[in-house]
C-alpha cells in the first residue's frame, strides 16, 4: 500500500506479538530462533510506525502469564530484552522516540530493570513516539491494583466513593497518560485479547491476522491501517449522528 493511500493514521496502536516460538516450530527449529527473529520485527515496525507519524505505540513484550513458561526460555527472552533495550537506545535519540514500560516491573530482572531505567532517563525529554512495553504485564492485575490505590484514599479520606468515576480510576492506572488505542492488533490468529489493556480497549478497534509475528511487515501493519480506515467508529451512537457531527465540524 502506498503512502498516499493512508489517509487516517490511528493516534495509538496497540500489538499482540505472538507466534514466535511457532514459528520457530514449524521450521524445526529452537524457539528462541522465533523471538531473535521477532526482536528484529520489532526494530521495523517501531522505525515505520515513527515515519507515518503514529502517536502512540504499545508492545505487549512480556505477559505476567509468560513467567510460566520454562525457566531456559523465561531466561532467554530475559537476556533477549536486555539486549534490545541497549541496542535501541540510539533509535530512541535518533527517532526522538519517548520511552516507557508498565507491568510489574520489579519481577523483571535487576540487569532489565536498569536497562529499562537508562532508556526511560534518555528519551523522557523526546516529544516524537511514546514507544511503551508491557512487561511482565496483565491487564487484570493493572485494574486491581489501580482499585487498591483508590482503597487506600477512600481509607484515608483523601477521597469519597462518590468522587470515583471513570476519569479517576483512569488516573490510578500504570499509566495514566496513556490515550485508549485506536487499532489493536495482533498475529498469530488466536482470537483472544489474552489480558492485554482490558480497561483501555474497551472500543478499540480489533486487527487479526494469521501471519505470526516473525513474518509481519511493515506491508502488514499498512493492510491493518487501511482496514481501519474503512471502519466507522460510532462509540455507542448511531451512524446518522456521526454523519451529522462530522458536518458540523
Amino acid at each position: 500500500m502506498k503512502d498516499k493511500e493512508i489517509d487516517n493514521i490511528p493516534s495509538h496502536i496497540a500489538i499482540i506479538m505472538d507466534g514466535n516460538g511457532r514459528w520457530a516450530q514449524s521450521r524445526n527449529c529452537p524457539r528462541i530462533m522465533g523471538h531473535q527473529r521477532g526482536a528484529k520485527v520489532v526494530e521495523k515496525i517501531i522505525k515505520e510506525c515513527v515515519r507515518l507519524g503514529v502517536e502512540q505505540l504499545t508492545l505487549y513484550t512480556f505477559s505476567e502469564e509468560n513467567w510460566r513458561r520454562p525457566v531456559e526460555e523465561v531466561d532467554y527472552l530475559m537476556n533477549l530484552l536486555q539486549k534490545f533495550l541497549a541496542k535501541e537506545r540510539k533509535n530512541l535519540v535518533e527517532n526522538n522516540i519517548c520511552f516507557s514500560a508498565i507491568g510489574d516491573l520489579g519481577r523483571l530482572p535487576k540487569a532489565v530493570c536498569q536497562e529499562l531505567q537508562k532508556s526511560i532517563e534518555i528519551s523522557c525529554k523526546n516529544n516524537g513516539l511514546k514507544l511503551c512495553l508491557a512487561l511482565s504485564y496483565g491487564g487484570r492485575s493493572e485494574i486491581v491494583d489501580a482499585t487498591k490505590k483508590i482503597a487506600e484514599k477512600v481509607a484515608l479520606g483523601t477521597l469519597n466513593v462518590e468522587e470515583i468515576n471513570h476519569s479517576i480510576f483512569k488516573e490510578h492506572l500504570y499509566k495514566p497518560d496513556m490515550s485508549d488505542p485506536d487499532l489493536f492488533i495482533r498475529t498469530g490468529g488466536d482470537m483472544r485479547i489474552s489480558n492485554f489493556l482490558l480497561w483501555q480497549i474497551s472500543y478499540t478497534e480489533l486487527w487479526i491476522t494469521d501471519k505470526m509475528w516473525p513474518e509481519f511487515s511493515k506491508e502488514d501493519l499498512h493492510d491493518a491501517i487501511a482496514d481501519f480506515n474503512k471502519r466507522e467508529r460510532r462509540f455507542g451512537k448511531t451512524s446518522a449522528q456521526i454523519k451529522v457531527n462530522s458536518k458540523i465540524s
